[in-house]
């Protein structure tokens, strides 16, 4: 069975069907609690309980950490964006661990980004110190992997597309979402990863609904593999694993992306920043973002994030 974790500013918690019971941890991190197994099974197995809604939850990943992503992970995003996913390779970027926000906070957009965008995403959470060169197999992932939370890559597209900037377009404050729950899995468990459904709607309208079954190009295991060929992991750090199809972005049509490659980049940019202005799919102020993943018998639930969208 599952363990979900919570954490309000000053306290950890774990959450069960009657509420959330406290953890005595002296645990200030991420990575140091998950040091401390006994002190989650002895709040696991009961004790005073507070109503989880009477909790302020805060991101169960706490700052800093690696903060790595995978990029077009799914290929039904990566036919969305107009591209090859045979021809896809396995590819990696880094978020500031500044960006990390809570489940129910504010995404604040910065007074320059005109194009702001969400991609809901499952983040793996790394339980144990990984050594570049360690080798990971299906039989130790279990150990490597401590649990899952929900996370949304929220970008600043206009500044991503024209210099290929990731790094800051994707790395603002608030920009990483990441919680409610750290929901701690044993290997049996984990190995359901493929029948978790990711879902994300703006204001009550569906943008992204997909299954990793069929989707995800490249699962935990490969990508882990590939990512310790040269970087170290530690307890606590945040490997994003990708979006689905249903982002405010799209490839443009054929015809216009074969005029736009004639043009000279200025004046392909400007037309189609033109014309993504006109696509009401990017976040506005106001907006409610709502987001969850779960299997979709329920066995295996990452809890539900809310969030508002505000102009700075």
């Amino acid at each position: 069975m599952t363990t979900s974790i919570l954490r309000s500013a000053d306290t950890w918690w774990v959450q069960t069907a009657d509420g959330a019971h406290r953890i005595d941890t002296p645990a200030a991190t991420t990575g140091e609690l998950l040091a401390d197994r006994s002190a989650i099974a002895a709040a696991a197995a009961g004790g005073d309980t507070v109503p989880v809604d009477q909790l302020t939850l805060v991101s169960p990943v706490t700052r800093p950490c690696r903060v790595v992503a995978q990029m077009t992970n799914f290929e039904s995003h990566v036919k969305d964006a107009g591209m090859n996913p045979a021809t896809v390779p396995l590819t990696f970027f880094r978020k500031a661990s500044a960006s990390i926000s809570g489940p129910f906070d504010d995404v604040v957009k910065p007074s320059h980004v005109r194009l702001l965008d969400y991609e809901i995403e499952i983040g793996l959470v790394i339980g144990r110190d990984v050594a570049v060169g360690t080798s990971i197999t299906d039989a130790n992932l279990a150990d490597v992997v401590a649990g899952l939370v929900i996370t949304n890559d929220v970008s600043a597209r206009d500044v991503q597309l024209p210099q290929t900037q990731f790094y800051e377009a994707k790395s603002y404050p608030t920009f990483t979402p990441v919680g409610p729950a750290l929901v701690l899995l044993d290997a049996g468990e984990l190995a359901r990863f493929g029948n978790l459904r990711l879902r994300l709607s703006v204001n009550g309208d569906e943008r992204q609904n997909a299954l990793v079954e069929g989707d995800m190009l490249y699962r935990p295991l490969e990508a882990l593999q590939a990512l310790i060929r040269f970087q170290d992991l530690a307890p606590g750090d945040l490997v994003l694993t990708g979006t689905p199809v249903g982002t405010a972005l799209s490839a443009p049509p054929k015809p216009i992306e074969i005029i736009g490659s004639l043009l000279p980049p200025a004046l392909k940019w400007k037309a189609f920043f033109r014309a993504q202005a006109k696509n009401p799919k990017y976040l506005r102020h106001g907006d409610v973002i709502d987001a969850s993943v779960a299997t979709d018998d329920g066995a295996v639930d990452l809890g539900a994030q809310r969030l508002h969208v505000r102009y700075e």
